[in-house]
């Protein structure tokens, strides 16, 4: 069987994301009440190793991933640039031979996609993207787990992102293509989407709505998203911050979604900035089941790379 790597929605597709999501659900039933480090019954992956690579820094991508090996059967590692020979000039290339010929997949967290797709060109195990600057879907396995656990079936689904038209939001356009729902993106001008995520999302079948009116993309939606204004290492923080503001997630813009909306965040929050402490710590908000799911969505991931499903 051909290497399975991770990194685009596009590489499972929508038959293996549902497999993947239903995989989930199941595994995160059979685990109610069990401590977080105990091995689920069939411990599929028993004796594989995950390296982990960052050079980003990384809360719920790390540890979610630790925990998703563990839980599996497996074993995690982590390296980042201050303590490998990445730091010291050693090429993606060489990385992805030696961790395959010691490791049984390799996640990398990083800021430019082109190194997730050199990783993969030169790995002989799957490649995880675990963030880049392109693209998070291993973030949107675990945001439409937690959409469909609050009662909310995908195909049809009107999600409102507000905000900057970032690497999240790629993914989730990218998911509205494969799973036929409805997505309005409102932002400033200049901070749209790449067309290329826009397209794709149309051509599956998704309406795509692109507005500069933040009460217009509210208006009767089910899910509601937003992400940090300003990402690690981005320059003209000042000036973001300020095109922004109208496009805050607050008690009034939620008013306008329907009733039983839900609020996503895929965290580091910034209250006060993208989203107000009302819709952060409201009923509305699932953003930390949202975290605790990647746990959940990583280990279907993983299994889908193994072709364990």
């Amino acid at each position: 069987m051909a290497v399975r790597h991770f990194l685009d929605l596009c590489d499972a597709g929508a038959d293996a994301l549902a497999a993947m999501i239903d995989d989930a659900q199941r595994r995160k039933a059979a685990r109610a009440d069990w401590p977080r480090g105990r091995a689920d019954a069939d411990a599929p992956l028993a004796g594989h190793v995950l390296a982990m690579v960052f050079e980003k820094n990384s809360t719920r991508t790390r540890v979610s991933f630790d925990i998703a090996m563990r839980q599996l059967g497996g074993s995690a590692l982590v390296l980042d640039s201050a303590s490998s020979q990445l730091g010291r000039g050693e090429s993606i290339a060489d990385t992805a031979r030696v961790l395959s010929r010691m490791c049984d997949a390799i996640m990398l967290r990083t800021d430019d996609h082109a190194k997730a797709e050199e990783m993969a060109r030169h790995a002989s195990v799957p490649v995880i993207n675990g963030l880049t600057d392109r693209s998070h879907p291993c973030q949107t396995v675990a945001d439409l787990l937690t959409v469909i656990e609050h009662g909310k079936p995908l195909p049809g689904l009107e999600l409102a992102w507000f905000g900057d038209g970032n690497n999240v939001l790629h993914s989730l356009l990218e998911a509205a293509g494969l799973f036929r729902f409805n997505v309005r993106v409102a932002t400033p001008p200049g901070y749209e989407p790449e067309s290329e995520f826009v397209e794709l999302a149309r051509a599956g079948g998704a309406q795509v709505l692109l507005t500069g009116d933040a009460a217009a993309a509210a208006d009767g939606a089910d899910v509601v998203v937003t992400d940090t204004w300003v990402s690690m290492g981005q320059d003209h923080a000042a000036e973001k911050l300020a095109a922004m503001a109208p496009f805050q997630v607050n008690e009034a813009l939620m008013a306008r979604a329907k009733d039983d909306a839900r609020f996503l965040h895929c965290l580091p929050a910034h209250v006060g900035d993208e989203v107000s402490e009302g819709v952060f710590e409201g009923p509305q908000s699932v953003v930390f089941d949202e975290a605790e799911n990647r746990i959940h969505a990583q280990k279907s991931v993983l299994l889908w790379c193994f072709g364990r499903l």
